[in-house]
């Protein structure tokens, strides 16, 4: 099935009871319209953190990076109240992550696991690129190795539980 967007189109794919995305976000803007910064340097990157405020960049500043992992966001990009999912979507709760583990659990003697562009993928249709991530003082690491994905579900210190798959290792 494919939904339309004020004309941006997302595959979609059933998995158990729920309803994912087939690609990384890729968003430059909230919801309502309103930009999200791209943060271009580690100084922006750490700026907006120090700021509490969001952010997205791509990989290493490259956009062709982003042409195969979409964009990467802050924290506060993500829980910010404007929405950084597009209309009609919302960023997985922390449960909501955990009814998707839980069956791919469930489903493990059909995961197909990683292929050689990097995809992380399994016989429900569920697929992760492995587009690492930038840490909070702006540097990059693990571009091939390990995706990382928010949950919308807050802890302590201004934190958020996440999902990461990391190539050679079976579990999420």
């Amino acid at each position: 099935m494919l939904l339309s967007n004020c004309g941006k189109n997302y595959d979609e794919v059933n998995i158990g009871y729920q309803v994912w995305m087939t690609k990384n976000l890729d968003v430059a803007t909230f919801r309502n319209g309103d930009p999200i910064p791209d943060a271009k340097t580690n100084e922006e990157w750490k700026k907006a953190e120090e700021n509490k405020r969001p952010a997205w960049c791509y990989y290493d500043n490259d956009p062709t990076n982003g042409e195969k992992y979409g964009k990467l966001y802050n924290w506060y990009a993500v829980n910010d109240p404007r929405g950084l999912a597009p209309e009609g979507w919302h960023i997985p709760s922390d449960a909501e992550w955990s009814t998707l583990t839980d069956f791919l659990a469930v489903e493990n003697e059909n995961t197909c696991g990683w292929n050689e562009n990097g995809v992380y993928t399994t016989h429900s249709g569920f697929s992760g690129h492995a587009s690492g991530q930038r840490r909070v003082r702006g540097t990059f690491g693990y571009l091939g190795i390990n995706g990382n994905w928010w949950s919308s579900t807050e802890k302590p210190l201004e934190r958020a539980w996440f999902r990461f798959i990391k190539y050679n290792y079976r579990g999420i």
